[in-house]
């Protein structure tokens, strides 16, 4: 059975995130990712994942030093220097928290140059260190746009030609269907690379709910095809995140 995680940047807002940690915790999550943690103390973030014992999943990568910049500049040609600086930086900030996976966002860029600058800092980055855990996640380009990885057939072919053991996909259901309009086949087709999934609803991105997106049929297929990673609750709730865990009880 795959194990489920809180994002704490969209669950739990009704308190400070130090304390949305316990909170995961008590509603039954095991795991939980912030997108941007770089604005709170390591040590902090640390004790607070430790006292509610869970376990600190994932993150975005670049920045830190974004400073409401862009988000993620791995396929931007001519900032290489800087996507290095800021993913070392990151990648000590991960590892002091123990989290198991950092996503390597793309940024905005297109071309031929952007696939080569993409690929040459995943190659970079998996060399860096290769007991890390790497995702890449496709984005849909209306709510990303102009986002490089825009697809998860480029993502496949960017993972076969970057072609590392510590770099996966981040499969993100509300993308897959975005992007795809079928999260299921979607799953079916990319299953074998994947090594973190987020989940929320469509075309709300509120919770999973028996819709436009068969929940029951898509937790069954990643049970069958025996993933046994994480799966991050990604989503904005429709009210109070107490009151849309309906779901998780049933999962």
């Amino acid at each position: 059975m795959a194990r489920f995680a809180a994002n704490l940047t969209y669950l739990f807002t009704e308190m400070p995130m130090l304390q949305r940690f316990a909170a995961a915790k008590r509603a039954g999550f095991r795991g939980v990712e912030i997108l941007f943690p770089y604005d709170l103390a390591v040590k902090e973030l640390s004790q607070a994942a430790q006292a509610a014992g869970v376990e600190f999943v994932l993150m975005n990568t670049p920045p830190p030093n974004w400073a409401g910049g862009p988000r993620g500049f791995a396929a931007e040609p001519g900032n290489e220097s800087r996507f290095r600086g800021d993913f070392d930086r990151a990648l000590r900030f991960g590892r002091a928290l123990g989290v198991k996976h950092l996503h390597v966002m793309a940024g905005k860029a297109q071309g031929g140059l952007a696939r080569r600058t993409f690929v040459e800092n995943l190659k970079w980055t998996c060399a860096r260190d290769a007991r890390t855990s790497l995702t890449i996640e496709p984005m849909n380009r209306n709510d990303m746009p102009g986002y490089f990885l825009d697809s998860f057939e480029l993502a496949a072919e960017i993972l076969d030609e970057v072609g590392a053991p510590n770099l996966g996909l981040q499969f993100d259901v509300y993308h897959a269907q975005m992007i795809h309009r079928d999260a299921l086949t979607v799953w079916q087709r990319h299953a074998p690379r994947v090594r973190h999934i987020q989940i929320s609803d469509w075309p709300s991105r509120h919770e999973p709910r028996q819709g436009d997106i068969d929940f029951a049929e898509l937790f069954h297929a990643i049970d069958a095809a025996g993933y046994r990673g994480w799966v991050s609750a990604e989503y904005t709730p429709r009210s109070s995140t107490e009151a849309g865990l309906r779901w998780l009880r049933l999962a």
